[in-house]
């Protein structure tokens, strides 16, 4: 069966998705999330970046629905938003690692 032809809608909505996957910071946020959820601090922790820097990248990656946050007290608890960005992460780091470009 061949697939349909990709409208011009679709293919921006695409190409900003993958706009936003164009930052090292942001794929590691994701690759962190991958293993459990965790706040902004724990993430600055993790990844030995500044709290506003992942601030910043969150609100991106939030907007792109490929994060959400929950309140749990005084902090947001950030993991990733489905199982499609899941599996899409882990693709992407699969083929990365075939291709020897890791």
């Amino acid at each position: 069966m061949e697939p349909e032809p990709l409208t011009e809608p679709d293919a921006a909505a695409v190409a900003e998705v993958l706009q936003g996957l164009a930052s090292p910071a942001r794929i590691r946020i994701l690759a962190r999330l991958l293993h459990a959820p965790c706040s902004v601090g724990e993430l600055a922790e993790a990844l030995d970046l500044g709290q506003p820097t992942v601030s910043n990248h969150l609100r991106l990656l939030r907007h792109l629905d490929l994060v959400t946050g929950r309140r749990d007290g005084r902090s947001v608890i950030y993991e990733l938003h489905d199982a499609h960005v899941d599996a899409l992460l882990r693709q992407i780091l699969a083929h990365v690692h075939h291709a020897g470009r890791a």
